[in-house]
């Protein structure tokens, strides 16, 4: 199948040579003699030589004894379990890929994602450099990424990425604008993106002008902070706002920049996972974080914008805050997400719950034994080795989506195109007037005096498009491996919040204190690490995280069911997708 769906035919596929090498690849001609001798014979051949290869660099040769006709029936099934289910994960083809159109609607690509590319104009990129970067995403070719026209010295943040195979769940392209293949009745995974015209997308960048204005407000204080009260009434007026409200259908104060599943409107904003004082065995992890001084934010000007849109840099830096605090202002999650190893938060969260003596899923195969317990599987190595592993693949599955299907530009660059519209500049594409007759928009004008949006970090978003997320994609699987592994019923004792300065950790006394679960904690941990580095750092839509959030969770699903064929216990686990629907993996 095609890796590259924006090109109807991709080079270079099936050439006899790869580029720059004198090595033959397999030929169309050959591929179609391999499948006559069916995948067995193969497979037996390859081990057959691989065999004899290595058997003249064995240092213990001609020591013990060979192996077993039970060991070497092992080799052949492991063979055949690879090939069934390669096999049976293809036959469900490729989903379908729905981008919003906006590439092809406006010619100067104002609506698109550009940034490092040599720019004409604030919101508008130069016409070569984009033709040569489409000609790098539709050939694949190392070379023609080489020849992709810079504006400045910034690189693009690893787009070969998107063109990689897996060997575990379904490939990349297998998720899209439709449920996953076998869950008719979920949400679809990956939509279109909205129209850059469309109110939906004029509330979303409303939405990010309010989380840039309180950036350094603790999230404790939004009830009786005016500019606070101000956000809610606002998006509450927005017809295309698509966050959540509270059970009068309204948006409040304590729905702000919070996500839409299950649980995550229960309880304080911050995860009892990202604030739970634990320990990595014998070091103590307290989870008070070096964060960023208040008050200092970037590319309010048309000259650093400018300069970072065309991958210049600037020379600023961050201010860091010497005092170490427990997570509690968009700010602080800003901070946090800027330098993160990408599953940091979720293998932390491993920890707090062992600290927090969260007890395995109810369908974990060694409940009950008198003999066994888990260990490299369904115990402590295995759960720890699954967010890592995770993390890796979601990276590859939303990379595909980044750069070969929908191509969404940044918030910040949505801000470019709004100060283009606003004082008369170049970009073709035009923003609806909600967000052209915003508060937020006025509010930060006053303050910056351009219509830029504020961003937290001085180079602005990373160098690859926007929707959906890598931190958002990560955190979905990751979550549903937890669920998997965690019982998501357990509720949490004695919840704690920050304090409103961060420095102390105070007793949670609110109403739903007893109603805070370790499912619904999970599902917040992943929205607030992405909105961390998306809607209060201005770096990443509300939509790209909510898109990659399903994305994720689906990966994960796909990987724990060929997981389950390869564990030797017989279990049967269920917890609860995102859609609040239940999900059973299991292997009898």
């Amino acid at each position: 199948m095609s890796r590259t769906p924006r090109n109807e035919q991709a080079e270079g596929l099936c050439a006899e040579r790869t580029e720059g090498s004198s090595t033959p690849i397999a030929s169309p001609s050959r591929r179609k003699f391999i499948g006559k001798l069916g995948a067995a014979t193969v497979a037996a051949g390859v081990l057959g030589n691989a065999r004899s290869a290595v058997a003249g660099l064995n240092p213990f040769k001609g020591i013990g004894t060979n192996l077993t006709s039970s060991q070497a029936n092992r080799v052949a099934a492991a063979t055949a379990l690879r090939i069934a289910q390669a096999n049976a994960d293809a036959v469900l083809g490729a989903a379908p890929h729905t981008t919003n159109g906006d590439e092809g609607r406006y010619p100067d690509h104002s609506a698109s994602y550009s940034k490092a590319l040599l720019q004409d104009s604030i919101g508008v990129v130069n016409a070569a450099a984009w033709a040569s970067f489409k000609k790098a995403l539709n050939s694949g070719k190392n070379s023609d990424f080489e020849a992709i026209i810079n504006g400045g010295t910034r690189t693009h943040n690893g787009p070969q990425g998107s063109y990689q195979f897996e060997l575990a769940g379904l490939d990349a392209s297998q998720y899209g604008n439709a449920p996953t293949a076998g869950d008719p009745t979920g949400f679809p995974v990956v939509g279109p993106f909205y129209v850059i015209a469309g109110r939906e997308y004029a509330a979303q960048l409303v939405e990010q002008y309010w989380a840039s204005l309180l950036r350094d407000v603790a999230f404790t204080d939004y009830g009786s902070n005016a500019t606070a009260q101000a956000a809610a009434a606002e998006l509450d007026k927005l017809p295309g706002y698509r966050g959540p409200k509270d059970s009068t259908g309204h948006v409040t104060t304590d729905t702000l920049f919070r996500g839409v599943f299950p649980g995550e409107l229960i309880g304080p904003y911050m995860s009892q996972l990202m604030i739970t004082p634990t320990s990595f065995g014998q070091q103590p992890i307290s989870q008070q974080m070096i964060t960023y001084l208040p008050g200092i934010d970037y590319l309010s000007d048309t000259t650093t914008f400018f300069q970072v849109q065309n991958g210049i840099p600037t020379g600023l830096a961050n201010q860091s805050d010497p005092t170490p605090r427990y997570l509690h202002d968009g700010r602080g999650l800003c901070a946090w997400t800027h330098s993160d190893v990408l599953y940091q938060g979720y293998l932390i969260a491993l920890l707090a719950m062992g600290t927090l003596k969260a007890p395995v899923n109810p369908g974990n195969p060694y409940i009950g034994s008198k003999t066994q317990n888990g260990f490299g599987t369904f115990g402590g190595p295995d759960f720890a080795a699954c967010m890592g592993e995770c993390a890796a693949k979601a990276l590859n599955k939303v990379w595909y989506q980044k750069w070969l299907v929908h191509l969404t530009h940044r918030p910040e660059a949505g801000g470019g195109v709004l100060h283009s519209n606003l004082t008369g500049g170049a970009a073709q594409a035009k923003i609806h007037s909600d967000a052209v007759n915003s508060q937020a928009v006025a509010q930060s004008f006053s303050k910056y005096g351009t219509y830029l949006l504020s961003q937290s970090f001085p180079e602005g978003s990373p160098t690859h498009p926007c929707y959906p997320t890598g931190h958002g994609t990560v955190g979905g699987a990751a979550i549903t491996f937890l669920k998997f592994f965690f019982d998501e019923n357990y509720v949490i004792p004695n919840p704690q919040v920050p304090s409103n300065d961060g420095l102390s950790l105070q007793p949670y006394t609110g109403g739903d204190a007893g109603q805070i679960t370790l499912g619904g904690e999970l599902n917040k941990l992943a929205s607030n690490i992405s909105f961390g580095h998306g809607v209060h750092a201005g770096i990443h839509w509300r939509a790209s995280t909510y898109a990659s959030n399903l994305l994720g969770e689906a990966m994960a699903i796909s990987m724990l069911q060929d997981k389950a064929k390869c564990y030797n216990e017989k279990f049967s686990i269920t917890f609860t997708k995102l859609d609040g629907n239940k999900v059973t993996i299991s292997n009898e």
